[in-house]
């Protein structure tokens, strides 16, 4: 399997200095808040191993939540904060273009119909819905919706 990363995300992939949307994903389904801090106290191998981990079954968001807690135990003697996890995530959702994105996306004059939304993949979504949410990361919102073919 192909590791997926965003062109978007091309300034910081071959260092991992930043956590890229395909480890944030998982986080969230995982239910681990990881902090950039401590994102940096994994080597470099331990980081692409997060990037590359399943984490879709029970057992794999398990195995990874494990393994990403032992981690930063190991570094820095305290456990993840926990997020909740939605039983039905909004990326998972194609019936309906969050809120959020819409009106970020709109800012740019992109209207995202709900065809378009369930023609994304399931991290395309994921990251427009991170975008959108994070005003730091709102430069990188234009450069996403360029690359997945939902700018005019």
């Amino acid at each position: 399997m192909m590791t997926m990363f965003f062109e978007f995300e091309a300034d910081f992939v071959e260092s991992l200095r930043c956590i890229p949307m395909a480890v944030r994903c998982k986080l969230d389904t995982c239910g681990i808040k990881l902090k950039l801090a401590q994102w940096h106290q994994f080597s470099q191998a331990e980081r692409l191993a997060l990037v590359e981990l399943p984490c879709v079954t029970a057992d794999e968001v398990q195995h990874y939540r494990e393994q990403l807690q032992a981690w930063v135990v190991h570094y820095t003697g305290d456990r993840p904060s926990e997020l909740a996890i939605a039983a039905i995530p909004p990326w998972l959702d194609v019936s309906a273009v969050p809120e959020s994105v819409q009106q970020q996306a709109g800012c740019w004059g992109v209207v995202i119909t709900q065809k378009k939304w369930a023609g994304l993949s399931a991290l395309q979504r994921f990251a427009l819905i991170k975008l959108a949410q994070s005003k730091h990361e709102h430069q990188n919102l234009l450069p996403a919706l360029r690359e997945f073919h939902l700018l005019l």
